[in-house]
């Protein structure tokens, strides 16, 4: 529930986490958390106080701003979920990549969520795993439990989970950090130029929508690095590697340059070419995943062929 809020004199001045946990009456951890995952934006300021200038509507707080008295902001609360509302189900097309005592790694379906959350009653990486005997890490958010990183429902591709407490604390810090390298490969619309670079484009929550993002001036910093690998005319193969890990980071980035991945239809992809290749989602996949093992520090790489609705629209194009 996206809530609006005025920051109060006493609590002007301090940093956002301070402040959300201030008005939202909750941990400093836990509204660090919500900031992180893009939940607190800054909103339009109708008072005539002008403690909030240059902030554009929808453009995501950091937990370091310091939030003046007067400022105006949302935050979408996320609803807490049962601990015993975890529905332990098993997934057979997901499989595991690797497992030793302490990280998982597997092949997550498209369809699939993470973790639970309120609203989604479709199966889970947690729940599939607990439901194939594969214990995982009890740290962080009982719900979230072992998950120090996640990919959308509608994309595929390469998690790791915890299983100790020690690989929590280790791979979420490492997220954290940014030194897993994350590899993605998309079907985009058209052909980009150059065929190679950068996209550095600050991401936000968009104004009109809460459950879209867009490159917003004030959003948080994104950037990623692609390459093409094969071009088909309508349509164009990226090789992509994320510096950051925005929530929509390579949907957005390519919808904004006017190249959206295929079948994207949230962030205008042509529909009559995802019908052409039977797309029921957007043509995103995590590929690869290196990371440096939580323990020994061995470096190791893990990574998912196409599955066949990806594989199939290739097919057509070539």
């Amino acid at each position: 529930m996206t809530t609006p809020y005025q920051v109060p004199q006493e609590l002007g001045g301090k940093r956002a986490d301070a402040v959300v946990a201030g008005l939202c009456d909750t941990s400093r951890t836990e509204a660090a958390a919500w900031i992180a995952e893009g939940r607190v934006a800054w909103a339009e300021d109708r008072s005539q106080s002008h403690a909030q200038q240059n902030r554009a509507a929808g453009a995501l707080v950091k937990k370091s701003e310091k939030l003046p008295t007067g400022a105006a902001i949302t935050v979408d609360i996320p609803e807490p979920v049962d601990p015993s509302e975890i529905k332990v189900e098993a997934v057979p097309e997901m499989r595991l990549l690797f497992e030793d005592e302490d990280l998982v790694a597997v092949d997550k379906p498209v369809g699939v969520a993470a973790h639970p959350s309120p609203g989604w009653q479709g199966p889970t990486v947690i729940g599939g795993l607990l439901a194939a005997g594969v214990e995982v890490s009890t740290s962080g958010a009982q719900e979230r439990r072992g998950i120090v990183h996640r990919l959308d429902v509608g994309t595929s591709g390469v998690m790791v989970v915890a299983k100790t407490e020690r690989a929590y604390s280790v791979l979420k810090n490492a997220f954290r950090d940014r030194t897993p390298t994350k590899t993605y490969h998309a079907l985009v619309q058209g052909l980009p130029d150059p065929h190679e670079g950068t996209i550095d484009a600050p991401i936000g929550r968009h104004p009109g929508h809460d459950w879209r993002f867009a490159v917003l001036e004030g959003g948080r910093e994104a950037r990623t690095h692609y390459r093409l690998l094969e071009a088909y005319g309508r349509a164009s193969l990226m090789d992509i590697t994320l510096e950051t890990g925005r929530t929509h980071q390579i949907r957005v980035h390519f919808s904004a340059l006017g190249h959206p991945c295929a079948g994207d239809l949230t962030y205008g992809a042509d529909p009559h070419l995802a019908a052409e290749l039977g797309l029921t989602r957007q043509w995103l996949h995590a590929h690869q995943l290196g990371i440096a093992h939580p323990v020994s520090g061995e470096k190791m790489t893990f990574t998912s062929e196409y599955p066949n609705d990806l594989d199939q629209a290739l097919e057509i194009l070539r």
